[in-house]
């Protein structure tokens, strides 16, 4: 099955002055089950310094181009300008101008970077209407001792690593919230496990969403903020909850002797996934907030878990396949499910990117614990990081998170 790519490189009006800004249109093919990226070659900037090694670093990590290293090898060829507060990128096919943008220059290289890239992929890549993902963050849990988890993110090339709890605790299963200004998370105490939320913009305030005896975990923000989904056991039954933001009302979901586990919304929010093992192995199940059915999702393998959704509805999760854990795909529009990762290792915890293609998970290798990003159209996968210490449970912010900063 083939997607077609219409590459509409327009200016747009971002810079209505420049001479030869006119669009072209070019059709390029790519395989959902291999490569077909258009490739592009990045012609250094004149005094660009740090700025030429960031656009670089971004345009690898967008995964929407193959970066080559000779302009005969290449679809298109970026060329840049720096003038002094503001830089310019001309974007070429076979030497004629395919489009122009100028950009005022961030607070560090990296951030223009992330901002030219952004518009890149999305002029490009109109018709399929991509949103530009570079200043999205990754939210991860990392182990630093024995008993000790916190939450730190990066950004999408593994770069720019912030701690953002300091607790002497388990905080895991991080969440962010639809906006970008906080992540929630599950924090282990002694008399059982809370849901907390931190904002991203310094100072940092931490506060309690979800705290009664036994468990508050797995929280889920719905995609209008106003509603979480959270796994609770007040009354020693573990059962999924909605619980609205605003009044702190609380609505039981289930109530059954089964265990759930890892809920996500779908991007409309009228639906919640969640896993359960009322079967007797772990599946997921699709809840209905309209008409409150309850209906199993089909899945590939045994012991479907940790499910996540995707813009356009796609249903990542882990599944175990000849003993290791993998990552496989639903998507209901088609009824296609497929495993989107063939490397070795055991593969959890999937993560959409706002693309709508890529995916964050761990992978366990060879004694490591580390962070890999799939594409899950060709079934290739980069190394995002690898810190020297247990990481896991990635959570992909689906805007650029906000600090607050002007």
């Amino acid at each position: 099955m083939k997607k077609f790519f219409l590459l509409a490189l327009l200016t747009c009006g971002l810079l209505p002055a420049l001479p030869g800004a006119k669009g072209v249109v070019r059709e390029l093919t790519v395989s959902k089950t291999t490569s077909q990226n258009p490739s592009i070659y990045l012609a250094p900037i004149a005094n660009g310094g740090e700025l030429n090694g960031a656009l670089q670093r971004f345009l690898n990590a967008c995964g929407w181009f193959d970066c080559v290293n000779t302009p005969k090898a290449a679809d298109y060829t970026l060329e840049g300008k720096d003038e002094g507060k503001t830089f310019v990128l001309y974007l070429k096919m076979g030497g004629a101008p395919a489009g122009a943008w100028r950009f005022n220059k961030g607070s560090s290289p990296r951030e223009s970077a992330k901002v030219a890239v952004d518009t890149i992929i999305e002029k490009s890549f109109r018709e399929l209407k991509v949103r530009g993902f570079c200043r999205s963050r990754i939210a991860f849990c990392a182990k630093t001792s024995n008993g000790v988890s916190n939450i730190y993110t990066c950004d999408i090339d593994g770069h720019g690593i912030e701690q953002l709890t300091s607790f002497r605790a388990l905080c895991v299963e991080p969440c962010w919230t639809p906006r970008g200004l906080s992540i929630c998370y599950s924090k282990y105490g002694r008399t059982g496990i809370d849901v907390l939320e931190t904002t991203i913009a310094k100072p940092r305030r931490s506060r309690l969403i979800s705290g009664s005896q036994g468990i508050n975990a797995g929280a889920a923000v719905s995609p209008d903020g106003k509603s979480m989904a959270v796994i609770r056991s007040p009354d020693h039954q573990v059962d999924l909850y909605l619980i609205d933001l605003a009044s702190g009302r609380r609505t039981r979901l289930s109530r059954d002797k089964a265990v759930e586990a890892s809920p996500c919304w779908s991007p409309d929010g009228k639906t919640v996934f969640y896993v359960s093992d009322e079967s007797g192995r772990p599946r997921i199940i699709r809840h209905n907030l309209v008409d409150h059915k309850r209906k199993r999702l089909p899945t590939i393998g045994s012991d479907a878990v940790t499910p996540d959704c995707s813009g356009d509805g796609k249903v990542a999760y882990a599944t175990r396949i000849n003993g290791r854990y993998t990552i496989a795909v639903y998507d209901p529009a088609t009824g296609e499910n497929k495993r989107v990762i063939t490397l070795p290792g055991d593969w959890e915890s999937p993560g959409w990117a706002a693309d709508n293609r890529q995916l964050v998970c761990k992978r366990t290798w060879n004694g490591k614990q580390e962070l890999y990003v799939i594409d899950t159209w060709s079934g290739k996968a980069r190394l995002l990081a690898s810190p020297g210490i247990p990481v896991s449970m990635p959570s992909w912010s689906q805007c650029a998170p906000k600090t607050g900063a002007k």
